[in-house]
């Protein structure tokens, strides 16, 4: 499309942005193969060379997977996009990528769980070290910054509070110390919020969620400058785990709908929290879009849209909270966020279930904590499922 790309809006990108349409269908054909052949040996020697462009092994390329990575770019607004089999391995394989033995990263201690644990637990059998500073205390994060340190790691919003990064005053942190500033916007999504916009390096999303948005694949994306992405290519090339032709058909599937799915998400997820605001048999109510909430300004001023995520307390025990979610029935048990089901969990007693109460308590996971992420299902029938569960639980 050319030039052209870069006139449309939003929803036309995520639908044509990177089809090519060769072999004259309307969809991206799925190249289900392991290698590519040449000609022959001189066109070998030309793509040894550098002189031609040619697919070689399906660990270094793809023409599905480069069709989703172009569509992903388009409606991020980047100058690139890599990705991998699962939002962790994007994680990761960024992390490692950049950051070399001797050397030292920041964290906000609101990233993802696992984020958490591989910084904490993992990266120390490298010579690498992290330093975990509390969510929105930029005096704090400026403050860990050593001579060694090399990157700058939040998200936003978070897991299960859906806490929300200055993006902008983090990224000015990473500019005026020479840092790679990195934010998770899987929750976000790029409808919602373009950390690119505000001076944020590198942007990484579990694909798995939103932007698949059908609860049916595993993939994570990294998103940034040509040059970052590069660093992370080498390291990506040497240990692998890419995302398959036929889960990058289902993604790119998936982002053609992206801006008109987040709208009924976000709709679907701002009534809910409403709803469950004023219920008396709920305590607390976490979303952003909600004046109540503690970021709720630096939301309205970051975002489109607050997203599919409502996460509430219930005023029960674990017990009775157990019972509420039981008797749900529209709303599936279970993790994830982001698909066309409405996914109802706790996080307590299955995200963390192998840590002690005592353990839970100080990451401010009680018994009584729910996370839902509204689906595609009339808003009126969700909240008529929570409403009914709610009575009848307690």
């Amino acid at each position: 499309m050319g030039q052209t790309e870069r006139k449309l809006k939003f929803d036309s990108l995520a639908v044509h942005a990177g089809e090519k349409h060769d072999y004259g269908s309307v969809t991206t054909p799925i190249a289900q193969t392991s290698t590519f052949i040449f000609r022959d040996m001189a066109e070998a020697v030309a793509y040894g060379t550098g002189k031609v462009q040619h697919y070689e092994y399906g660990r270094y390329g793809n023409p599905t997977r480069e069709t989703a990575q172009i569509k992903l770019a388009a409606i991020e607004g980047t100058e690139g996009c890599m990705l991998f089999d699962s939002g962790m391995r994007a994680v990761t394989c960024t992390i490692m990528g950049l950051v070399s033995m001797g050397q030292h990263v920041v964290l906000t201690d609101d990233v993802y769980k696992k984020t958490l644990q591989f910084a904490q637990n993992d990266l120390p059998r490298f010579g690498i070290t992290a330093t975990v500073v509390p969510m929105g205390n930029y005096e704090a994060m400026e403050k860990a910054i050593k001579p060694e340190t090399r990157l700058l790691i939040s998200e936003s919003p978070t897991n299960p509070y859906l806490n929300i990064a200055d993006m902008g005053r983090m990224a000015e942190i990473g500019r005026r110390h020479g840092l790679i500033t990195i934010i998770d916007s899987t929750f976000g999504t790029p409808y919602n919020q373009r950390p690119i916009e505000y001076g944020i390096d590198l942007v990484i999303h579990s694909v798995t969620k939103y932007l698949g948005g059908h609860n049916d694949i595993l993939g994570g994306a990294l998103l940034g400058r040509k040059e970052l992405l590069d660093k992370v290519t080498t390291y990506h090339k040497t240990t692998g785990g890419i995302l398959d032709p036929h889960s990058c058909y289902l993604l790119i599937r998936g982002v053609k709908s992206l801006g008109v799915r987040m709208e009924r998400h976000n709709a679907s997820g701002l009534a809910v929290a409403q709803f469950l605001e004023k219920h008396p048999k709920v305590k607390r109510v976490y979303y952003p879009g909600l004046a109540s909430h503690v970021h709720h300004e630096l939301a309205a001023r970051q975002m489109k849209g607050f997203g599919a995520v409502v996460t509430f307390k219930v005023d029960s025990d674990l017990h009775g909270t157990m019972r509420f979610l039981d008797s749900c029935k529209l709303c599936l048990l279970g993790p994830s966020l982001g698909g066309s089901e409405s996914l109802i969990y706790h996080p307590a007693l299955i995200s963390y279930y192998a840590e002690t109460p005592e353990r839970r308590l100080e990451l401010g996971i009680t018994d009584d904590l729910v996370r839902l992420s509204c689906g595609l299902e009339d808003t009126e029938d969700i909240i008529a499922d929570l409403d009914h569960a709610l009575e009848v639980a307690f």
